[in-house]
């Protein structure tokens, strides 16, 4: 066999040479084993665009426009599979592998830091402190009771830091964690849905993923939705697009499936899952439980041959199923379920369609329809209003559980690999010690942020900003991504043409969100700006 090319050179230090492990089958009898990143990024990312935005959303335009979720979620699997292929090859996370490329760690961790904004603002325990006052209110809170959702929301931020404590490897806890979350959302929205809405609304919600180019509109001071190319062929002219609700559709597309960096954790999970060459790397330990767990500075590769190249499938057709048989229809359920119930039961709600409520009680508008539903008694009414209340907590705090979990493993991973003292001064067993002080000193951060947000803003405001700061990260990293694997892996892994297009499509979907969001809400007020103090003008 001829000698393998050498390995490219980078800006950190070469990897470490070593055998490609051996998958194991796939089948009936591994399954349990198999389950693993694709149910916790599931988890993770049923959230806030299904629990928060989703009533909003089909209060306005009903499914009209879940199409947006279809293309997000389609996209986001060629995303993904990406961010797998490179830690499959070397064991590193691909944030590590941007650290490698020109011109070095130091602008990258710069790009990132800006990309990471969004991870600084705890919306989403905002609003679990939000249902926790409704259940102790016994109704949904107002600004009025802005300083019980803060006191409420300070607890909730130190409460979700506890569970990554403990658990061997950080990894086996969001498993479990996740895996119950999914089990209890989704099993209570299929229950709620079968047992109790209408098939006119599912029809709705399920055709609403393929009514590809239904745009907002107003007719007669009403929103609703028109289709751009049925508008075209009967009028010969393209609809009026309504943009005054354009940073709420970002923000849905922002959320639906996952978004921003946290997709590229899918990368750190499979590592750490021991997927690929992950197996040979380690992962970060937990304070309790982690004495024996290692972790590599610097990842390692396989050289080509037919035997890796066919080991090498053998991996592949396990991301293909974790994304395309678990993830991506998860994705779905989790989109399509919360909005059938806010469809059902979210008219139901005083505040369904009164924008300064919803912005204190945006994750409880289903609960409090259901509540008010006159198609249950008012006992069976008030039960189904606390059930609904604590199924939208466990949607909300595991969420912020693991941003809080992922901005600490993001930035563990690059400080372990690009950083030279902590790679000449720190054992593999000691990057815990990095995880544990980013994780406290994040949470820190987070009660000020939390203060701040909720004095001079409000939950919805935080919700908004995050999803729309993600289409950005997610927008500018699909590129970074593509850069990555098509001139650090070997040429036989490399991504093919369709997954390249793929990346391309995705960059190129999420940065014309953010950019049409910018120049909807943002430009004008940067251009009133300007002119009132034209000193700032640097031209």
């Amino acid at each position: 066999m001829p000698d393998s090319p050498p390995l490219p050179e980078t800006c950190l230090p070469t990897w470490d040479i070593a055998e490609l492990p051996d998958p194991r089958s796939l089948g009936a009898r591994t399954w349990a084993s198999f389950i693993g990143p694709g149910i916790v990024m599931m988890g993770i990312q049923i959230g806030g665009g299904e629990w928060l935005l989703g009533p909003e959303i089909t209060a306005r335009y009903g499914g009209g426009l879940m199409w947006i979720a279809t293309i997000a979620i389609v996209l986001q699997v060629f995303y993904n599979m990406e961010c797998a292929r490179y830690a499959l090859y070397c064991g590193e996370p691909v944030m590590t592998g941007f650290m490698r490329k020109w011109p070095g760690p130091r602008l990258w961790l710069t790009v990132i830091m800006f990309l990471s904004l969004s991870a600084l603002i705890p919306g989403l325990s905002t609003n679990a402190a939000a249902t926790l006052a409704a259940i102790w209110l016994d109704h949904p809170p107002g600004a009025e009771d802005r300083w019980l959702v803060m006191t409420i929301a300070y607890f909730c931020l130190l409460g979700v830091a506890l569970p990554v404590l403990v658990g061997g490897k950080i990894y086996n806890v969001l498993q479990a964690v996740m895996t119950a979350k999914v089990a209890v959302v989704l099993g209570f929205c299929l229950l709620i849905g079968v047992a109790f809405v209408s098939p006119s609304h599912w029809w709705n919600v399920l055709s609403g993923f393929a009514k590809f180019g239904n745009v907002p509109i107003k007719a007669d001071g009403r929103d609703v939705v028109a289709n751009v190319f049925t508008h075209f062929w009967y009028t010969g002219s393209w609809p009026l697009v309504e943009l005054g609700n354009i940073a709420v559709l970002g923000a849905f597309a922002g959320y639906a499936g996952g978004g921003g960096l946290a997709n590229s954790t899918y990368s750190n999970y499979c590592r750490d899952k021991g997927w690929g060459m992950g197996r040979q790397v380690g992962a970060i330990a937990s304070a309790v439980g982690g004495r024996n767990i290692t972790l590599s500075h610097v990842g390692k590769v396989f050289l080509i041959s037919p035997e890796s190249l066919d080991r090498w499938r053998g991996w592949w057709n396990y991301i293909l199923t974790d994304q395309l048989i678990v993830w991506m229809p998860g994705c779905f359920m989790g989109m399509a379920l919360p909005a059938l119930l806010s469809l059902q039961f979210a008219p139901y709600s005083e505040f369904y369609n009164n924008p300064q409520k919803i912005d204190w009680a945006q994750a409880m508008i289903t609960a409090d329809g259901i509540r008010h539903a006159p198609q249950f008694g008012t006992g069976i009414g008030n039960v189904l209003w606390i059930v609904t209340l604590l199924v939208g907590l466990t949607v909300l705090l595991p969420s912020q559980m693991s941003i809080v979990e992922d901005f600490s493993r993001r930035w563990t991973d690059i400080i372990w690999s690009a950083s030279p003292h902590a790679r000449e001064k720190m054992r593999d067993d000691q990057v815990k010690y990095i995880y544990y002080t980013l994780l406290f000193t994040y949470v820190l951060w987070t009660l000020v942020a939390q203060y701040l947000f909720s004095t001079y803003g409000t939950p919805k405001l935080m919700t908004l900003i995050i999803a729309n700061m993600n289409n950005l990260a997610i927008g500018l990293t699909a590129f970074q991504l593509l850069w990555i694997n098509v001139t650090l892996l070997p040429l036989e892994l490399r991504p093919r043409w369709h997954h390249r297009a793929g990346l391309v499509v995705c960059g190129i979907f999420y940065l014309g969100l953010a950019g049409l969001v910018f120049m909807t809400k943002q430009w004008p007020i940067l251009m009133e700006f300007l002119q009132r103090y034209p000193k700032y003008w640097p031209f």
